[in-house]
């Protein structure tokens, strides 16, 4: 993750159109105290667990489709994750690996009981098929060999993942430098970690080398926190709901300066606290912060990546 952490920061010392605020983060920390709150991983209720091995596959296929909800209004991830699960509990073999290799986009549609076209549909049904393909051929047809195979490094994990699963390769080209995101390879680490409560198929003992996750709503709620600033020419285009293209300086600042940011509250924390905050502990409450929040406006791209 030291790519991740070091990429970001070499982003955030040359953007032009995101600033690094480092008097929003100081009144952030000083603000929560030391004391972020507390968010439990599933407190909606919406994920599928069962404490075992199936859990681990859900939550794999899950984090693979984990991306660009906006496209249509009505549609997020809540209702992802809750249609999973409900696919799973209805029919148990719904994500083995053969049969993931076999979904079509009304196929897709029908599992999440979703009544059109989803966005990127096309892209989501090729990374399903990507998923079953590899695992079958790697890691015998289940998500839970390939965590095994880490030895319980979430760092590790991270790199199987990347290696095996193109799909993951999360990285930008910025200024003539390869920035390195890896959002949706990171979040399965997080995820499993969350779910399993830190024991068994969530136990980590590199837990704190996982950055936040580069997404729409996290640069948004850092923004409104103060903590990020936006060129004028860049706030205009997010208010405007006008689309940013993937890849470009816009869209690679947005999300590479919010890695950024959450280290340097971390870091800040842990100086004025002397608690040990992890990354994902943040990005979790900053995420609820901003979920609970309808009425913020994100940046618009149409991304496989987050």
């Amino acid at each position: 993750m030291d790519d991740v952490r070091e990429t970001s920061a070499w982003v955030a010392t040359h953007s032009s159109h995101v600033l690094v605020d480092s008097s929003g983060i100081e009144k952030v920390v000083e603000n929560i105290q030391g004391s972020i709150p507390k968010v439990e991983w599933d407190y909606e209720g919406i994920h599928y667990f069962d404490n075992g091995p199936l859990s681990v596959q859900y939550l794999f296929v899950l984090d693979a489709l984990n991306f660009c909800f906006w496209p249509d209004k009505d549609l997020n991830y809540d209702h992802l994750a809750s249609g999973l699960k409900a696919a799973l509990q209805n029919d148990k073999s719904a994500f083995d690996a053969d049969r993931l290799q076999k979904y079509t986009g009304p196929e897709l549609r029908e599992l999440l009981k979703w009544p059109r076209p989803l966005p990127l549909e096309d892209e989501r049904v090729r990374l399903l098929h990507e998923v079953g393909f590899e695992l079958e051929r790697n890691f015998g047809g289940k998500a839970s060999n390939l965590v095994e195979s880490c030895g319980k490094s979430a760092a590790k994990l991270v790199a199987l993942v990347t290696r095996h699963f193109a799909g993951f390769r999360d990285h930008s080209v910025y200024k003539g430098h390869q920035v390195f995101l890896y959002k949706r390879a990171q979040i399965f680490v997080a995820d499993l970690w969350g779910a399993f409560k830190g024991q068994g198929y969530g136990e980590f003992y590199d837990i704190g080398s996982i950055t936040m996750f580069a997404d729409y709503v996290v640069p948004a709620v850092l923004e409104q926190l103060g903590v990020l600033k936006y060129s004028s020419r860049l706030a205009n285009i997010i208010e405007t709901n006008n689309e940013i293209s993937s890849g470009s300086e816009e869209e690679v600042e947005l999300r590479a300066c919010s890695v950024y940011a959450v280290e340097k509250m971390k870091e800040l924390i842990r100086i004025k606290s002397g608690k040990q905050v992890l990354s994902v502990e943040l990005d979790l409450w900053l995420w609820s912060v901003g979920v609970q929040c309808p009425a913020l406006q994100h940046h618009r791209t149409l991304s496989i990546y987050y």
